[in-house]
């Protein structure tokens, strides 16, 4: 049984609880309650091997914010395309960029039926700017772009930020992953912005990289780990923003003390099109 009730009065036949969402687990490593008993086992076999996960969680939400408020900011975006949005958590996408800029639109991608059962939660903007959210799969590039939710929302003639936080690392296959941001960022035009992240091994110990390939070939975990020069061709095309590719916690922090790259192993980046 989740550990709190979903008001979705006609249950989505998707919301399996059995199944491991990545959703739910990462709403139960930031200590959220939106989450299932499978979730939760998980989350802490992947802790075992891997203890400051729960770390890396809060730091994945730290870089998000740092870099909506850049794009918001400094970079004067006004579009937001959030593709693996999860569950709604403190200091959304729309809130963030919206409190910079209250015209900002967004429009949210997710196909976790739980998330879609809290989906209304991420519609409730700025008077002056505009929220939706599209049931689609990150490997479907092409239904993304032609829903009425972004075409209704979005104008993309004008500059875009695509947002892949945490979800590039679900796609297994280089190429294939490579081809969904491509396809992507073909449709939007220059002066438009990509964001993304990818765990990474390159950080940690040789007995945890090689604990967390035994749990890979197991079928335990399921975010596909990139070393820093196969993250790096997903902006291929783009221009990266100063510091180019590094963990997470050392894009821009705005602490003089973060997490370790071994704490968060995860690489982000910003690059602009």
């Amino acid at each position: 049984m989740p550990t709190s009730d979903l008001d979705h009065p006609q249950p989505d036949p998707r919301l399996d609880a059995t199944i491991v969402s990545p959703a739910r687990r990462w709403n139960y490593w930031l200590g959220g309650k939106d989450h299932f008993q499978v979730d939760r086992e998980s989350g802490d076999r992947i802790a075992a091997a891997y203890p400051a996960i729960r770390i890396a969680a809060q730091e994945g939400r730290a870089f998000h914010n740092r870099t909506i408020r850049f794009l918001a900011g400094e970079a004067g975006i006004r579009q937001f395309l959030d593709i693996g949005t999860g569950l709604p958590a403190p200091d959304n996408t729309h809130e963030v960029a919206q409190a910079i800029i209250p015209q900002a639109r967004v429009v949210y991608v997710d196909n976790d039926p739980m998330v879609l059962a809290h989906a209304r939660a991420l519609m409730i903007g700025s008077p002056e700017g505009a929220t939706n959210y599209i049931d689609a799969d990150l490997n479907d590039p092409a239904a993304i772009l032609r829903a009425p939710e972004l075409t209704g929302t979005l104008d993309l003639r004008e500059p875009v930020a695509i947002l892949l936080y945490a979800v590039l690392h679900f796609i297994r296959d280089d190429e294939r992953a490579r081809k969904v941001v491509t396809d992507l960022l073909a449709a939007v035009p220059a002066g438009s912005y990509l964001v993304a992240t990818n765990s990474t091994k390159d950080f940690v110990p040789p007995h945890v990289a090689g604990m967390y390939d035994q749990m890979l070939a197991k079928g335990l975990v399921d975010a596909w780990p990139r070393d820093s020069a196969t993250f790096a061709r997903f902006f291929d095309g783009t221009q990266l923003v100063e510091p180019g590719v590094v963990p997470i916690s050392e894009w821009r922090p705005t602490a003089a003390e973060h997490a370790s790259p071994a704490e968060v192993s995860m690489y982000g980046a910003v690059g602009v099109k």
